[in-house]
């Protein structure tokens, strides 16, 4: 076990675990910290816990100290620089007719660098853009290349869902997100319903996923042969929030499927959620 704290460098980013160096602080302080990219300016988002080892990568670093007031001013007016230096990298792109946008801009804290984030559809000779940004910056200059998720992370917006983006207001990382969990969650796999702004498939199909796996587990599947009040049938349709089924009867084979809840009928022989190979190849861009 041991004392750390959780530090946050972007709004809604991933928390790196410190050692608070036996200071004690409050959620929203800002610390200043040492990372692999030099020192930075973080804001705590779990204040002194213990937790375990395992959780840990190490080494962990040593807080530096608790922001001061000149550290925090520092902060904020390197963050001011950033929209005028996103501005002065948008006229350098389109003075060198490079194919990128760029999404978002990040000074160092101690401004010995600043990095410059971008979308492409492939590979950019930016050489000749990063010589134009170090002479009008003067310090050293880092374009990075970033994928459709992180764009939308960084940017925000509204899902089809009418909500904010999750990436963009409590989701820290990416989690991998499949086809699969779109079929057992019985949704549509049109493309247009299951990805999101970003184009790739929905976050909310993964965190939503545990609970679609404990009612897989209760409730029979499309196929499943099941014994009902009115007799034996075969599952045609399945509502996994409601538990409701919809039974073929074997007695009345040509009738209007039986309804009935899960809880009042008994599996005789289940059946499996697959997804075909024409499906994935049909989704594969999605993924």
């Amino acid at each position: 076990m041991a004392e750390v704290i959780g530090v946050r460098f972007k709004t809604v980013g991933k928390v790196y675990y410190f050692d608070p160096a036996g200071t004690q602080l409050k959620k929203g302080d800002y610390v200043i910290v040492e990372t692999a990219r030099g020192i930075e300016c973080g804001e705590v988002a779990l204040e002194n816990s213990i937790v375990d080892e395992e959780k840990i990568v190490k080494p962990l670093k040593m807080l530096v100290r608790k922001a001061t007031d000149e550290d925090i001013k520092k902060f904020k007016d390197n963050k001011e620089k950033e929209k005028s230096a996103a501005l002065i990298c948008e006229e350098k792109i389109a003075k060198n007719n490079l194919e990128m946008k760029l999404v978002d801009v990040e000074y160092a804290f101690d401004g010995s660098k600043i990095l410059f984030y971008f979308t492409a559809d492939g590979r950019v000779d930016f050489r000749e853009l990063v010589k134009d940004l170090a002479s009008a910056f003067r310090t050293r200059i880092e374009l990075r290349q970033i994928g459709v998720r992180d764009e939308s992370k960084m940017l925000g917006g509204l899902g089809i869902c009418g909500r904010p983006f999750c990436c963009n207001t409590f989701m820290g990382d990416f989690q991998p997100v499949s086809i699969k969990m779109a079929k057992e969650q019985g949704l549509s796999l049109n493309p247009v319903k299951i990805s999101g702004t970003c184009g790739r498939l929905m976050c909310c199909l993964k965190y939503e996923q545990p609970a679609y796996d404990h009612l897989l587990k209760i409730t029979p599947k499309v196929g499943a042969i099941v014994n009902t009040t009115e007799g034996k049938g075969t599952v045609v349709d399945v509502n996994l929030l409601t538990g409701i089924l919809k039974v073929r009867l074997d007695n009345n084979p040509d009738g209007l499927p039986y309804s009935v809840h899960r809880k009042n009928v008994k599996i005789i022989k289940d059946s499996k959620i697959k997804v075909e190979k024409e499906e994935l190849d049909a989704l594969k861009d999605i993924q």
